[in-house]
C-alpha cells in the first residue's frame, strides 16, 4: 500500500484521464494522492479534482517559480485553506536555479512570498509543502526565522545533501523522495534515502514530471509511486510492505486528512 504525497494531476495531459489514473492507482496498491497547487489561477482545478475523488486531497499555494501570477496574501491563503479537502499550504519555497541574469538580492520577492506561506500555515496549523532548488541555506534560514517548525511539513522532491535533510528534520519536517532516486546518476540522493529515519520518510511522483525507472522520460502519474517505494525498500534492505506501511502512516500523521474511502 502506497500514497503519492505530491502530484499535479490537474495538469493538462493527466486531468483528461483521471478515471484511468485512479484505476491505475488501484492496480498498483496506491490508495491516496495529494494534488498540489502551484498558483491561485489554477487552484479551482486542483479543488475540482479533490472534490471528485474521496481519496485525492489538495493544497493551496503559489510555486516560487511562478513569477507573473497573482501574489497571495496571508489572509487569502488562510481563507482558501479552509476548504475541507485542503490539507497543506504550498507548494512554496525558494528556487534560485534560473536567476536569468538577476542577483540573489533581486530574488527578495521569492523570499517574501515564502514568508507569507509560512505565516499562513502557522495560523491555520496546516503543514507546509516546501520546494527548494539551489537555495537550501536561504530556505532553512527563513524556515527558522518564521517558525516553520510549528506547523511542520515536508521537503518535497528532495535532492539536497544529508546535512540539509538533517536540518529540515530538526525543524519538524519530513523528507519526500521522488522518482529521481531511481536514476543511475542519483548516487547522493540514494545515500540520503538509505539513511533517513523511517518515521520521517515520504514518497511522491511529482507527476507529470520525473517518472521513475522503468518509465523515465514518459509522463509520470501517481500509480508510479509504487516503483519509488520498491526502489527505496531495496536501498534500505527493507520489504516493500515495510516502506509502504511506514510512508502511508507518515502521510496521514503529517497531513491529517479527513477520513476517506480507499479506492
Amino acid at each position: 500500500m502506497f500514497v503519492d504525497s505530491h502530484c499535479h494531476i490537474n495538469f493538462e495531459g493527466l486531468v483528461e484521464r483521471l478515471d484511468q489514473l485512479l484505476a491505475n492507482m488501484r492496480e498498483q496498491a496506491v490508495t491516496h494522492a495529494l494534488c498540489v497547487s502551484v498558483d491561485l489561477e489554477s487552484l479551482p482545478s486542483v479543488l475540482d479534482v479533490a472534490e471528485r475523488y474521496p481519496n485525492i486531497y489538495a493544497s493551496v499555494g503559489v510555486h516560487p517559480d511562478h513569477e507573473n501570477c497573482a501574489e497571495p496574501s496571508v489572509a487569502q491563503l488562510v481563507e482558501l485553506s479552509r476548504h475541507p479537502k485542503v490539507v497543506a499550504i504550498g507548494e512554496t519555497g525558494l528556487d534560485y536555479y534560473r536567476l536569468e541574469g538577476r542577483t540573489l538580492e533581486q530574488m527578495e520577492w521569492q523570499r517574501e512570498r515564502f514568508r507569507t506561506h509560512i505565516r499562513a500555515a502557522r495560523i491555520v496549523d496546516k503543514p507546509l509543502i516546501i520546494h527548494t532548488r539551489s537555495s537550501a541555506q536561504d530556505t532553512l534560514r527563513i524556515m527558522r526565522e518564521e517558525g516553520a517548525e510549528q506547523p511542520g511539513g515536508v521537503m518535497h522532491c528532495f535532492t539536497e545533501s544529508w546535512e540539509v535533510a538533517q536540518a529540515a528534520i530538526e525543524l519538524n519536517f519530513y523528507i519526500s523522495i521522488s522518482g529521481i532516486v531511481t536514476f543511475k546518476t542519483a548516487v547522493d540522493l540514494q545515500d540520503v534515502a538509505s539513511r533517513l529515519p523511517l518515521k520521517r520518510l515520504l514518497i511522491e511522483t511529482d507527476s507529470p514530471y520525473l517518472a521513475p525507472v522503468p518509465y523515465r522520460g514518459k509522463t509520470n502519474e501517481p500509480a508510479f509511486v509504487s516503483h519509488v517505494g520498491r526502489f527505496v525498500a531495496k536501498l534500505r534492505g527493507a520489504t516493500e510492505s515495510e516502506i509502504g506501511l511506514a510512508t502511508t502512516d507518515n502521510f496521514f500523521k503529517l497531513f491529517k486528512p479527513l477520513p476517506a474511502i480507499s479506492q
